[in-house]
């Protein structure tokens, strides 16, 4: 492997070994921000540990120290942060100095919408050239229903100005996607409004904050799309442990479907069922992957995934209403699909048209570097698998500084059969800083 520190450009050559052993993920991502801006909005302090640290989770770490909240955690042995988080309470977020730069982190972003809305504030919230591209109207939306302001008016990107109020009133909403980063917006903004706060989804999304706002003390409600979560109610500190993130498992576990030899396991995972689809869509491909539970952290399952090489894979149907199960991780299956026999279709995935970058455009170039037809139908992602794929020599690849096309993009050439080079590889500290190592580490 080597690394131009210059341009962030690697060379990812085939690997000598095949990936073997256990390992463990880092901190989920979107957890772990959610444990650092529920802490924040808590009364008292709060113990948090296993907590990733990624350029992603320190924007939220920076935006409630900026707001108020005192933030002490610190690097363990392991790599994950852990400490105390002390909240602003009932006195509500201070008023920063300026405005607040959520980096590339859309999480941050969207869900400090939902915790400003019912506080007398006024905050701008800035990000990275790619954040400030990226749609915001779907939070500002229902938020506004609900007597919040965002300035300048009818904005659809940052920077925004959000001008809280104390007077929030309880809604019902009818998301018009599938989305998280949504659905805790408005449940956070409901926590504080009078009456019960109702969103409906047209499929499921995570429920990361479903599960966690009990723990925080808040009346909250969850089924399959719909989550309800009765105000106005107070956040009481609690303890928050971290599980490690699916999402990054997932590059793994997809590495070692493809790589002959290969068998690992990924341990202390989230196995959250919404976080798990990707599992679901290798089992479909034919691949030998299990899961299986060994505990808990509050209400959030963790366990054990195990995944052995697969020679036979073949191509699969994924429909729509799966797709917000395996959104992050689209980009590595199509990679899979892309050595399956066969055909494979991922249903509706217009939504990583506005990503980190349009990962649907950037999965179909990507694939065509590496000789395989891939192409978009309407929302719709079609590959035609190459059983016995063979890299060609000298692809070059550009993540476009979306980590998950790294990663992705890495792997063509870590489980492949000739080198290829990434272009702005570092973009996988976003939230996976130490994938390469990890990756190297199983290949001994």
């Amino acid at each position: 492997m080597s690394h131009d520190q210059a341009s962030a450009t690697i060379v990812a050559a085939p690997l000598p070994a095949p990936l073997r052993g256990s390992i463990r993920v880092p901190g989920d991502k979107s957890i772990s921000h959610r444990a650092v801006l529920f802490a924040a909005m808590a009364e008292g302090t709060s113990r948090l540990s296993g907590v990733l640290d990624s350029q992603d989770v320190r924007s939220s770490i920076r935006a409630v120290r900026a707001l108020g909240a005192e933030a002490s955690l610190e690097k363990q042995p392991d790599g994950s942060l852990a400490g105390t988080v002390t909240g602003w309470g009932g006195r509500g977020p201070s008023q920063p100095d300026g405005p607040i730069d959520c980096g590339n982190s859309g999480t941050t972003a969207r869900l400090l919408m939902g915790v400003l809305a019912p506080w007398d504030v006024r905050v701008e919230l800035t990000g990275d050239e790619s954040l400030v591209r990226r749609p915001m109207r779907r939070i500002t939306a229902p938020l506004m229903k609900m007597g919040a302001r965002f300035l300048p008016e009818g904005r659809e990107t940052l920077p925004i100005t959000v001008c809280g109020s104390r007077r929030l009133r309880a809604i019902a909403y009818d998301a018009p996607m599938a989305s998280a980063q949504l659905k805790t917006a408005v449940l956070l903004a409901g926590a504080f409004a009078e009456g019960v706060t109702v969103l409906n989804e047209p499929a499921p999304s995570r429920n990361h904050t479903e599960l966690m706002l009990p723990e925080f003390g808040v009346d909250t409600t969850a089924a399959d799309r719909t989550a309800s979560v009765t105000g106005p109610a107070r956040l009481k500190a609690c303890e928050v442990r971290v599980p490690g993130d699916p999402s990054s498992a997932a590059f793994i576990v997809c590495a070692a479907a493809v790589r002959p030899g290969s068998s690992v396991r990924v341990e202390d995972v989230s196995l959250n069922p919404a976080r798990i689809g990707f599992v679901r869509t290798l089992e479909r491909m034919g691949a030998d992957v299990s899961v299986r539970r060994t505990g808990a952290a509050g209400k959030e399952p963790y366990g054990v995934i195990e995944v052995r090489h697969t020679p036979d894979l073949h191509g699969c149907e994924v429909p729509a209403e799966k797709i917000a199960s395996i959104v992050d991780e689209v980009p590595v299956l199509a990679l899979v699909a892309a050595h399956a026999r066969g055909v494979t279709v991922f249903r509706e995935v217009g939504e990583l048209r506005v990503k980190e970058t349009d990962r649907l455009a950037a999965v179909v170039e990507g694939l065509a570097r590496l000789g395989v037809d891939a192409w978009g139908e309407g929302n719709d992602l079609v590959i035609e698998g190459q059983p016995g794929l063979r890299t060609p020599s000298g692809a070059v690849f550009d993540s476009k500084g979306d980590h998950r096309l790294a990663m992705t993009w890495a792997l063509a050439g870590l489980c492949g059969t000739a080198p290829v080079e990434v272009r702005d590889f570092d973009a996988v500290k976003v939230s996976y800083p130490g994938f390469l190592f990890d990756i190297e580490r199983l290949a001994r």
